[in-house]
This record gives structure tokens, sequence and C-alpha cells, in this order.
């Protein structure tokens, strides 16, 4: 799975810039970091798979992330 790094949207609608991938020490699960481009520009990781997975909500499907570019 290949994660671009750039700016993203939450479907929640708050924005995020991904600095790139890692993987667990333990599980070698591939995981992406990235930073909120709001509040105290906190750092977090997520597992690729969730970030890049769709969820349907009030019968819609949205992207969790979508790229919005560099």
């Amino acid at each position: 799975m290949q994660i671009k790094k750039g700016k993203y949207r939450h479907f929640k609608g708050n924005m995020y810039e991904v600095i790139g991938t890692a993987k667990h020490s333990e599980t070698l699960e591939e995981m992406v970091v990235y930073r909120a481009l709001y509040g105290d520009g906190e750092l977090w990781v997520r597992p690729a798979a969730m970030w890049d997975e769709q969820i349907q909500r009030e019968g819609k499907v949205f992207r969790r992330f979508e790229y919005i570019g560099e």
C-alpha cells in the first residue's frame, strides 16, 4: 500500500499532513505518521490499512482520509 505524503482531509472535516510511514516495532504493521493542521499540530500514527479504508455514514461511502495535494 502506498500512502502519499501531503495534505489530507478527514471525512469529519479536519486537515492533516502525512509526514511518512513507519513500521510497528513488534508487529511490523505499516503505520502512517501524520500531523494535525490545527491546534498544537500534534503528531499521530494510525495503521495504514485504517488510513486507507472507506467508511459508510448515513448511507454514503467516504474515504476516511481524502488526499488534497502536496
